[in-house]
């Protein structure tokens, strides 16, 4: 199966038509105003509409209450939902039923525990995706995980990978791990939260081709 490609934590036209462009099939929308890479609902329900029905639209939240989630999915429309906080098994399952928008939920990986403790998503969620421990912020530090914790693991619910991710590691990232995701966002940008194009064809091309 082709590598899945996500690029997450666009904010600009710009941007998304880069992505597309450039093959991914999942573009990413952060709404999480702590984060350099926030988008009003307003500019996320802008930007969705420029995605073609062949790439999925990702919204990203963090911790968002029962409002902002039903704000998000009635004025933006995604394709999926990420849940990039602790958000419990029970929330998401239930803005799936709710909604039929597809759910999918980030974990940083710690160690081995995190892997087994993962599988109380099971049921509830479409995909995991495993990344680096949060720390300021939930995701988009720019740090990688030790990718061999996910290689021999018995996996039950579908997965990608994140976490420092970038143009010169996304080859040996899929190689390590056999994910068939990979989503990448800080190691495509010039600044905090200012994509770079170019890193962004380079790292799609990376992938692709591994």
């Amino acid at each position: 199966m082709p590598i899945q490609i996500k690029i997450c934590g666009l904010s600009t036209p710009k941007t998304i038509e880069a992505a597309v462009g450039a093959g991914a099939t999942h573009v990413g929308l952060v709404h999480f105003d702590r984060s350099p890479r926030h988008v009003s609902l307003d500019d996320a329900a802008r930007l969705r509409r420029l995605v073609p029905s062949s790439v999925k639209a990702v919204v990203l939240l963090v911790n968002a209450d029962v409002k902002t989630t039903g704000n998000v999915i009635e004025q933006v429309k995604p394709d999926v939902i990420q849940f990039h906080g602790k958000e419990t098994p029970e929330w998401i399952e239930l803005v799936r039923t709710k909604s039929g928008v597809e759910t999918w939920r980030a974990l940083g990986v710690k160690d081995r525990d995190t892997l087994f403790n993962s599988r109380r998503f099971e049921g509830a969620v479409d995909r995991l995706l495993f990344d680096a421990p949060a720390k300021k912020l939930p995701g988009g530090n720019g740090e990688t995980f030790r990718w061999e914790l996910l290689a021999d693991f018995e996996h039950r619910i579908p997965w990608g990978l994140a976490g420092g991710l970038t143009p010169d590691n996304v080859a040996d990232a899929i190689r390590a791990t056999g994910t068939e995701l990979v989503d990448a966002s800080s190691g495509l940008e010039s600044a905090p939260g200012v994509k770079d194009v170019d890193k962004i064809a380079a790292f799609c091309e990376a992938a692709r081709n591994t």
